[in-house]
């Protein structure tokens, strides 16, 4: 039994496994994505307000 050696030389063998990375980690991303957009995050119910005194702003010319 010989052992046959494989020569890629060309632009394509060369970044065959590099860009199947590139492409597995988007297509993981993206996915992440829309599980994220997927789920209805209930709205707050809450009203924020806080009052700042006058004390704090200064007037800039």
């Amino acid at each position: 039994m010989e052992f046959q050696r494989k020569n890629n030389n060309s632009i394509i063998g060369k970044l065959r496994g590099p860009l199947f990375k590139i492409i597995f980690i988007l297509t993981i991303l993206a996915g992440l994505i829309y599980a994220l957009g997927s789920i209805d995050f209930p709205a707050p119910n809450k009203k924020i307000e806080k009052i700042i005194p006058n004390e704090n702003f200064k007037i800039v010319k």
